[in-house]
């Protein structure tokens, strides 16, 4: 389960399928250094993302 204290970075290491989603919603991460430091929240937050909802997609990509 991927919850919004993960890092960005974890979750594509534990979760390469995520990615698509993580583009959706314009984090572009696969290629950004911050990523291994930068926890789900602040990047939602950053880039306006709705945390919820992007929590929620994540942890349905990874559930199939």
């Amino acid at each position: 389960m991927i919850t919004k204290e993960m890092t960005i970075g974890e979750i594509i290491r534990r979760h390469p399928q995520t990615m698509a989603v993580f583009e959706k919603y314009g984090l572009y991460c696969s290629d950004c250094q911050i990523a291994d430091l930068e926890e789900l929240q602040h990047g939602a937050g950053v880039h306006k993302a709705d945390m919820e909802q992007l929590l929620a997609e994540l942890n349905s990509v990874i559930s199939r």
